[in-house]
């Protein structure tokens, strides 16, 4: 039995439509081309073999992590020519970089997915907000306004807040396996400790690998059950009517609990100082940061380097857009890529 949407659910048959407009599809509805469109591009089957915290030969068994090195990487390279945003990057792929079409560069995916994409985090301007809005965002509201300066909708706010619970949970996991902490030491993190604590007594000598995987699979539960709990009771206060007035609310209505909050940042906190400041990924990250500052000063210096369609697309050296080619192929890049080309372009007896 198939349920209606909410009231306030975003509705593809009201939609705001394309940059591009196209005829509907007979039996798909527009967000679910929107899906179709996105699971296959390249950019997302590139995603298979990025990372944000390990490189992808430190362990196979790993959800392997470095994307936010590499980013801060490429925002380093770029801040003369602007800097670099992964969620500008986002929206230059979905609206130029991906060219499969005939008709269009990018995707041309709806109103809705673009917004949710963009505002994932919240308002990009507006009162109390002092951030430039990054320019790919800003040039392409100037041609198909995203409502910058409202919240998107409630099933981006789930997404955002989803790919918060899946990333801190998956990093634990990853954490444990790769013995950068062991679990003693998550004792006193608020939610994590006692659910841990509480498998270990429950299930008496359970290897450690289980114990990892069973109190993960309930810290996920807990969280899920908070938000779903949490975004109930405000939908409920704000009385929301519409995707029009979610949007208008001036604050997310999907949101963890304020204890959860507290929890959430704890954990943050803890995977700050025991993770993402172990030295085995400060190794990762100095490596990841050398290999693309190398590829992109050479890119730079020499576009004659990049392939033949980067190439088309960039000007002289040391030029604003041959930098925004050269980051636009560097951000493209899986991991094993890139060291494969650092290989080729850096070692001299390398194949090229």
């Amino acid at each position: 039995m198939v349920r209606p949407l909410a009231p306030y659910a975003s509705k593809p048959e009201e939609t705001r439509g394309r940059l591009h407009p196209e005829p509907e599809h007979s039996m798909r509805s527009p967000f679910q081309r929107d899906r179709d469109r996105i699971i296959h591009s390249t950019a997302f089957r590139r995603l298979t073999h990025k990372t944000q915290v390990f490189v992808y030969h430190e362990g196979d068994h790993y959800r392997t992590r470095l994307t936010h090195s590499l980013e801060e990487a490429l925002n380093a390279e770029m801040i003369r020519f602007g800097g670099f945003s992964h969620n500008d990057q986002t929206l230059r792929i979905l609206t130029r970089l991906e060219r499969r079409y005939a008709e269009f560069d990018g995707l041309n995916l709806t109103w809705e997915a673009l917004e949710g994409t963009v505002k994932h985090n919240g308002p990009l301007c507006g009162p109390g907000i002092n951030r430039r809005v990054p320019l790919t965002i800003a040039e392409y509201d100037r041609h198909h306004p995203l409502a910058l300066d409202t919240f998107p909708s409630a099933e981006a706010q789930v997404a955002a807040l989803a790919d918060d619970i899946a990333y801190n949970n998956h990093d634990i996991d990853d954490g444990l396996r790769a013995g950068l902490f062991p679990v003693a030491d998550l004792d006193d993190v608020p939610l994590v400790g006692p659910v841990f604590q509480w498998v270990a007594s429950r299930y008496p000598g359970i290897e450690e690998s289980r114990l990892i995987h069973e109190a993960v699979r309930r810290m996920i539960d807990r969280m899920v059950g908070d938000l779903i709990l949490e975004t109930q009771s405000r939908i409920a206060a704000s009385r929301v009517a519409s995707v029009g007035e979610v949007r208008a609310l001036g604050a997310p209505v999907v949101a963890f609990s304020a204890e959860m909050r507290s929890n959430d940042r704890a954990l943050k906190d803890f995977l700050l100082e025991r993770m993402y400041r172990h030295y085995r990924v400060n190794r990762m990250s100095a490596k990841a940061h050398r290999v693309v500052h190398d590829l992109f000063a050479l890119y730079l210096a020499e576009p004659q380097c990049l392939p033949n369609e980067w190439r088309q697309l960039a000007a002289g050296p040391d030029n604003p857009q041959t930098a925004r080619v050269a980051a636009d192929y560097l951000a493209g890049m899986t991991d094993r890529f890139a060291l494969d080309e650092h290989h080729r372009l850096f070692d001299t007896y390398a194949p090229t």
